[in-house]
């Protein structure tokens, strides 16, 4: 796949912003007694207490309350009983191998045991309890993966931190220190069969991470939509792979302002016809919500609404190449409540295609 001769990408920018967000009430429990018991059981919802032992201060953006948010949330809008909650097991050393150097999982796990807070750059910290919580925010991902995989459950969506698509193979950044979804991708080729992995990632910021790990791996196709220039400054659109993954990374940087219809161009201008090429077996998605016009960190506009459209489309290519295989995996998303409320719509639509 070639993605060298693709028009360059203008977006328009401006939105209309709303200042309040409602949860939708409307879903009835009838809709999950009317399932058929002969389908497969919907919609998986990955969280552990664990997770919460990351520890980074009430002031810091990736904080503690953001789980809690989420959580409260479902429950509010009438989602909770309607997920699945499995178990998690946690990560190994070994799993995190797979694009991680083990001489960085040996120093991360270090810092950690030290019992003080540390700073791998100048905007992460980690915390006594930072390692625990990494392997079972990785260990939620790989548990989601052998939930589907089983036709225990169609999707689901991994609530976890600290998140994952900044870190690199040996160095901790953007508030992450392991990649979930490259070490789930890597998980379902090397335990599962998966010959062809797509990662889609609407983060507001790039996934450098994830993009250096399969840039010159044509079995996993990299797809993000991101605002440009923002941190970590990577992203570009000439930025499409080296040697046999040539063309197997798509970015697409749009700027602040860009709203719901922009990223839905993209989608279907771009990332559409992509997939249609590469022909996923399995399709993951870096599920950021720090593109909500709400969000601190970035300047992009949209809302709720904007981010169940983009679940949809997604859904739909899960449905035409990946059997309806789908894993969404935690990035960013600051605001409390812009976060809850497109973690709702995000999971409606989830269920919808359940």
């Amino acid at each position: 796949m070639n993605t060298e001769t693709r028009p360059a990408i203008t977006v328009s920018a401006g939105s209309k912003r709303i200042s309040e967000f409602s949860l939708l009430h409307w879903r009835p429990l009838l809709y999950h007694q009317a399932m058929s018991h002969s389908q497969i059981n919907g919609t998986a919802f990955l969280y552990d207490p664990i997770l919460q032992k990351h520890k980074t201060g009430c002031t810091h953006p990736e904080k503690r309350q953001r789980l809690t948010a989420i959580m409260n949330g479902l429950k509010q809008a009438g989602l909770w009983e309607l997920l699945q909650h499995p178990a998690i097991r946690p990560a190994t050393a070994t799993d995190l191998t797979t694009i991680h150097d083990p001489q960085y999982v040996d120093h991360i796990r270090q810092a950690c045991e030290a019992g003080e807070l540390f700073a791998p750059d100048d905007v992460t910290i980690g915390s006594p309890g930072t390692y625990d919580a990494a392997l079972m925010s990785a260990g939620a991902v790989l548990t989601a993966i052998d939930t589907v995989m089983a036709g225990q459950a169609s999707n689901a969506f991994c609530a976890v931190r600290p998140p994952g698509h900044h870190a690199e193979r040996n160095r901790a950044m953007g508030f992450c220190f392991f990649n979930n979804v490259a070490i789930g991708a890597k998980y379902l080729q090397q335990h599962h069969g998966i010959r062809r992995v797509a990662i889609i990632d609407w983060d507001v910021h790039h996934g450098n991470g994830t993009q250096q790990a399969f840039y010159d791996d044509p079995s996993v196709f990299y797809f993000s939509i991101h605002q440009h220039p923002l941190y970590p400054n990577s992203g570009w659109s000439h930025e499409t792979g080296t040697g046999r993954g040539k063309g197997f990374t798509l970015n697409c940087p749009v700027p602040a302002g860009s709203t719901n219809t922009d990223y839905n161009r993209v989608f279907q201008d771009y990332l559409r016809p992509a997939l249609v090429r590469f022909r996923p077996e399995f399709i993951l998605i870096s599920a950021g919500f720090d593109a909500h016009h709400a969000d601190p960190l970035a300047g992009i506009a949209l809302n709720e609404k904007g981010f169940k459209e983009l679940t949809h489309t997604v859904m739909t290519l899960a449905t035409e190449y990946s059997e309806n295989r789908l894993i969404s995996v935690l990035e960013g998303g600051y605001d409390l409540t812009a976060l809850a409320a497109c973690v709702t719509s995000h999971i409606e639509a989830l269920l919808d295609a359940s």
